[in-house]
Parts: structure tokens; sequence; C-alpha cells
């Protein structure tokens, strides 16, 4: 059954379940898997993020764009916009699965935002953008 994200154990919930699937994920899991070493830290934070981005709690400390910047360099700067695809697309089934209404709305606009955002940033970074 559905719901609203309401809570933080909403957000969790979202963000585990959502995890569960991109370290399964034959196209971009392993880019998740070799990069994070403590992953019950790492979805407190993330979960932090979206909690910040969707119910404005001020819990998130960090820089998404750097991260993502960081990674894409320890990969040879492979990252590409089809990964960034099947991010969302992913983060879209996730949020079918479980959720409903205006936040899980916001939450599938904010992350298609985010994910150009920051391939452009990771594109524009890159030695050979000219």
């Amino acid at each position: 059954m559905k719901r609203e994200i309401k809570t933080r154990d909403d957000v969790s919930l979202l963000v585990t379940e959502f995890y569960k699937k991109i370290r399964a994920d034959e196209d971009i899991g392993f880019f998740f898997n070799k990069s994070i070493q403590d992953w019950d830290e790492h979805l407190e934070k993330l979960t932090d993020f979206w909690e910040t981005n969707l119910l404005f709690k001020r819990n998130y400390k960090g820089n998404p764009k750097q991260a993502h910047l960081e990674v894409d360099h320890n990969f040879n700067q492979s990252i590409e916009q089809k990964h960034f695809g099947v991010w969302l697309n992913l983060w879209f089934e996730t949020i079918n699965e479980y959720f409903e209404g205006d936040l899980a709305n916001r939450a599938k606009n904010n992350a298609r935002n985010m994910a150009f955002h920051i391939f452009m940033t990771i594109y524009k970074s890159r030695e050979t953008y000219l």
C-alpha cells in the first residue's frame, strides 16, 4: 500500500530500498560498491540529504557535487549521462513502489534536476572539456 512521504522513517525507507537496487544494478552498482566503505553511514547521510531536501530539515552536511567529481575522477572520468538515467529510473521505480503524493513528486523532480546539474558539473570539470 502506497503512502505519502511524511517522516524521516519514510525517507529512510525510500533511501534504503533505492540503494538495495543500486547496489545490485549491473550498470551502475560498481560505482557505488567500490566507492562506499561504510554503507550504514552512507545511508544515514543520504537520508539526511533527502530529509533536508523533502521535509526541509537542516540535517545534511556535505557537498554532493564534489563527492561525484571525486567518484568520476576515481573511475577515470567514465561516468556518463546514461548512468544518471539508470539512477533516475531506479529512483522513480522505488518511489512508485512505496509512495504517492506531493512529496513523492517533489522527490522525482528534485532528483531529475540534481542528476542534470551533477552530470553537467562532472562534464564541465573534465580536462577534455573545451
